[in-house]
């Protein structure tokens, strides 16, 4: 009797989240994105949220908490309820802030990987009168000018900067870093011709280089991008081990209930395995990703010791 009491109240213990998983949500879920609007983090997490809103009946809603290049959004993150209720977005940013900043949060402890949703490649892009053409052309460039070339960037300790600086030391050159306040600032000098460099995301340069107005050197891509077809790869140009891409993924406040987390994965999956998000995503210039849980975790864990070790190697201090 007592064994099937004992086996009926786990039986009823199981169903209890099954069902739970079932009805999840029941509300509207909050989103929150750390940067302000219009740059891949809201456009990416737009298109997918959108497919959940559709797929689970309820709204995705984005909520946009900018400041300090992603800090303030994703430490507000950390105080929101661990219901099911609160996802933040993260990106490539939030591996470059433990190395610089003291934190008040530990990302890997405050926060529980849901899913890597997409990569943008940075690409390397001068303007049109500049005289080079090539990775090795823009490396026998800088040589015969140490630190003559003024590169733009999205601001000091970004990603965007420590791109260049991780390809800087590998090319064994010198090069003048100028920061502004956002990558659409420092493309829009360099599309005047005042600053003659710019590393980027792909989706932010590629409209410029399509209409002319920027000349692409190269991409941190695999393999060529449709959006940007006649631009070599790094490694095309003999830069194999050159990584550098922005990357936006979801997380949840640690102790959101494991079937609402395995919920969230496996929708965010199907969702990204869908031609059509996957063609919104290219046209981007972004790459739709398939990592979820523990294998995002470890993609972070990397992340965070890479970029780590470029702010160490190339002495980048925080403004």
């Amino acid at each position: 009797m007592r064994g099937r009491l004992a086996a009926a109240a786990i039986a009823i213990a199981l169903a209890v989240p099954a069902k739970a998983a079932d009805e999840y949500p029941t509300r509207p879920v909050r989103v929150i994105v750390p940067f302000e609007p219009g740059g891949i983090n809201e456009t990416g997490a737009r298109i997918v949220t959108t497919q959940l809103s559709e797929r689970l009946g309820k709204q995705f809603i984005i909520e946009f908490k900018s400041g300090a290049g992603g800090m303030v959004g994703t430490e507000y993150a950390t105080h929101l309820p661990a219901d099911g209720y609160n996802i933040a977005v993260i990106s490539v940013a939030n591996a470059v802030h433990p190395a610089l900043y003291n934190l008040t949060y530990d990302l890997r402890k405050a926060f529980e990987p849901v899913a890597l949703l997409l990569t943008s490649p940075n690409t390397l892009a001068v303007h049109p009168s500049f005289p080079a053409n090539t990775v090795s052309e823009f490396i026998a460039l800088a040589k015969s000018k140490p630190g003559d070339i003024q590169y733009a960037s999205a601001g000091v300790g970004g990603s965007l900067h420590l791109g260049m600086e991780l390809f800087r030391m590998q090319a064994g050159i010198e090069l003048l870093h100028i920061p502004f306040r956002g990558a659409g600032p420092a493309a829009i000098d360099v599309v005047a011709g005042n600053t003659k460099a710019v590393m980027s995301s792909t989706s932010t340069l590629s409209p410029h280089i399509r209409n002319g107005k920027l000349k692409g050197i190269a991409v941190s891509a695999k393999a060529r991008l449709p959006s940007e077809p006649n631009v070599q790869t790094f490694i095309e140009a003999g830069f194999p081990q050159y990584e550098a891409t922005n990357w936006i993924g979801f997380v949840v406040p640690t102790g959101t209930p494991k079937f609402i987390v395995e919920k969230l994965q496996k929708e965010v999956s199907e969702v990204l395995e869908l031609p059509d998000v996957q063609k919104q995503l290219e046209n981007r210039g972004a790459i739709a990703e398939k990592l979820t849980g523990a294998e995002f975790g470890a993609f972070i864990d990397s992340e965070i010791a890479k970029w780590g070790k470029v702010v160490k190697d190339a002495n980048v201090k925080p403004e």
